[in-house]
């Protein structure tokens, strides 16, 4: 038996309880982790809430992204060995003692990349590489509003778009985390919950608008930003924070010569998983250089959890929560 936490019913936090469930078995091609840190993204919150495109089979264990020491491998597994420092980032199951992932979904974690660190690696900068190189193909000179920008995520996608040698518009949703967006390389920060969101952007850009846009909000948010995209511009819609999944004229895009270009991250590392490996091989070489700063909210215990979604769905956390499952 192992410590986990187990979500019985979807769309009800109350029924996120901290229980003692039995350790998962491994499959041919998984490996069993003995977790250390788990980490808590709003999708994992979407997930529990049943609004996650994935309904997991309940109960379940929730948790997509841990860091640990792999305790075991399947039979098919070739790039991994017991007592391997790994992460992974997988749809669920982190939030426990042991953990089983696909090979496909882990990788090494450098000597010189904390535990912590490496929990919150793979998604956050993973969804920021692929949308930002491998589906916008940002250059260096172009701008890049990033929306949700102080989340996980968006402070992946301001970091990365500065490597690129972007200029980089953070989006943020109050005043308190203007310095955070600041603070990672945001040439300027919009705050569109005061500011005239279309005006800003005309300001910022003398009138020529966003090349790459990666979004995160949706709903309204998601229109005016469509209403002021450069000339062949890249839209990333990436998720839907606000609730709405928007819905925009497609005149605008023809009119002004930009493109929408779905982002799934996920899906991709199924289905193409050999440059999915090179991509987060490239992300945790800058961490292991200290190019990259993964951004931790703050430390809670893994029977929590329940608070730390509260937590995202109050908007009150920059960066990621980290759950502390073991430290052995």
């Amino acid at each position: 038996m192992m410590k986990a936490i187990v979500c019985k019913k979807f769309g009800d936090l109350s029924q996120i309880n901290f229980e003692r469930v039995h350790k998962p078995d491994c499959g041919a091609n998984d490996i069993l982790i003995g977790v250390r840190i788990a980490t808590v993204s709003f999708m994992d919150w979407l997930m529990t809430d049943g609004g996650y495109q994935l309904k997991p089979t309940l109960p379940y264990v929730p948790g997509t992204d841990a860091s640990g020491i792999v305790i075991s491998v399947g039979k098919n597994v070739t790039r991994f060995a017991q007592g391997d420092r790994v992460a992974c980032s997988t749809w669920y199951g982190a939030y426990a003692e042991v953990m089983a992932a696909p090979e496909s979904a882990c990788y090494h974690v450098p000597d010189g990349v904390s535990d912590l660190d490496a929990a919150n690696i793979i998604y956050s900068y993973g969804s920021a590489h692929y949308g930002l190189i491998g589906r916008a193909g940002l250059t260096t000179g172009e701008t890049l509003l990033v929306t949700g920008a102080t989340g996980g995520v968006g402070l992946a996608a301001v970091e990365v778009g500065k490597l690129l040698g972007a200029r980089v518009i953070a989006g943020v949703g109050s005043e308190r985390k203007r310095d955070l967006a600041m603070s990672y390389g945001a040439d300027a920060v919009i705050n569109y919950s005061n500011e005239d969101l279309r005006q800003r952007i005309k300001e910022l850009t003398n009138g020529k608008g966003i090349d790459v846009c990666f979004e995160m909000i949706g709903g309204v948010v998601f229109e005016k930003l469509a209403r002021s995209m450069n000339w062949n511009g890249r839209l990333l819609p990436i998720g839907f924070a606000s609730g709405d999944i928007p819905s925009i004229p497609m005149n605008l895009p023809l009119v002004k010569n930009f493109s929408i270009i779905g982002s799934f991250v996920g899906a991709w590392w199924e289905r193409c998983n050999e440059n999915a490996i090179k991509a987060n091989d490239e992300v945790f070489k800058w961490a292991n250089e200290g190019k990259i700063r993964p951004k931790t909210d703050r430390i809670m215990p893994l029977e929590n959890a329940r608070e730390a979604f509260q937590l995202i769905v109050n908007r009150e956390v920059m960066g990621r929560i980290a759950l502390s499952v073991s430290d052995k």
